[in-house]
């Protein structure tokens, strides 16, 4: 029977090292997943929300965040072929963000598509676009 007991004692403790163990194991790092929300013409608000992309992307590594930048309301002016943040947009497209116009706000402000800058896309609404990505997890900033 002391046998039996202490054989009950050592398998109980090495379940409870065990479990110990695999608790403090850290889970392999998700992929950081952050949608931005912009909506005003600012170029600073809009200055601000590209480099939130860069330094995101910095802190993370390029490869562990995706990040989509949404524009409506009056911020979708930054999204136009005439834009003066134009380069910048680019260069954050070229960084691997997603920009996406919504396309309410399009119909809105009569602008069509060959209004705006190449390599951006659009969702039908900008603000169905953000609460879908929020329902799947993403982070959310405003810009």
């Amino acid at each position: 029977m002391r046998h039996l007991s202490a054989f009950l004692a050592a398998l109980v403790l090495g379940c409870l090292v065990t479990g110990t163990a695999l608790a403090q194991a850290s889970p392999p790092t998700a992929k950081q997943r952050i949608v931005i929300q912009v909506s005003t013409p600012e170029t600073r608000i809009w200055g601000q929300a590209l480099n939130y992309v860069e330094n995101l992307q910095n802190l993370y590594g390029k490869d562990n965040v995706e990040i989509e930048i949404v524009a409506l309301g009056w911020g979708i002016g930054m999204l136009k072929f005439d834009s003066p943040l134009a380069t910048r947009v680019a260069d954050t497209l070229k960084r691997g963000a997603g920009l996406r116009a919504c396309e309410v706000t399009m119909s809105r402000q009569k602008l069509q598509k060959q209004d705006m800058l190449p390599d951006i896309g659009y969702v039908p609404a900008g603000l169905g676009q953000i609460i879908k990505r929020q329902q799947e997890g993403w982070s959310y900033i405003s810009g």
